[in-house]
């Protein structure tokens, strides 16, 4: 149940994910440059504008969509979102990001480090996402958060490379193996 749910917010986050790299002055710009680094398949610009925790899940989905047809990279199209204002909470900052085809807005978390925005894109901020999202849809199914919650805290503590190591073997199984 916990690598379902894992799967699920880790996918619906890639799914809104994109930007143009440079300013990390405004959250909401800095945010724009991720998109059009994912969109571009730039993950140098990707691994640039995230936070140094974000880096492992990064490289997950780097390894991911090498084997990816050329419409991944249709998600990332910011025609196809809409980017609101970042409401900033000190070193925090949530910038909403509205999908126009399903009207379903997320809420990316970003963080400044060292004077500059970076987008929290790890193991704790996806699953906070996906945790949201489903309260919103109104999925707590009866205090499921409680666990999810302690789901979240036990990532924390995961080894994520020998989970890239499973990961890439998985991929590979998957190649030999059509």
């Amino acid at each position: 149940m916990k690598k379902l749910l894992f799967a699920a917010a880790f996918f619906s986050a890639a799914f809104f994910i994109g930007c143009k790299s440079g300013n990390n002055g405004n959250p909401t710009e800095v945010l724009q440059a991720f998109f059009d680094a994912m969109a571009k398949k730039d993950m140098s610009a990707v691994k640039d504008l995230c936070t140094p925790e974000s880096q492992s899940m990064i490289s997950m989905m780097e390894m991911a969509m090498k084997d990816t047809s050329s419409k991944e990279t249709e998600k990332y199209d910011k025609s196809k979102v809409e980017f609101g204002t970042a409401v900033i909470n000190g070193d925090n900052a949530k910038v909403p990001v509205k999908d126009k085809t399903t009207g379903e807005t997320t809420n990316f978390p970003l963080k400044k480090i060292n004077g500059k925005w970076k987008v929290a894109f790890d193991k704790s901020s996806m699953m906070e996402m996906g945790m949201d999202k489903m309260k919103e849809h109104g999925n707590d199914m009866n205090g499921m958060t409680d666990s999810l919650n302690k789901a979240m805290d036990e990532m924390k503590h995961m080894n994520t490379d020998s989970m890239m190591d499973e990961v890439k073997k998985g991929m590979d199984s998957l190649k030999s193996n059509p």
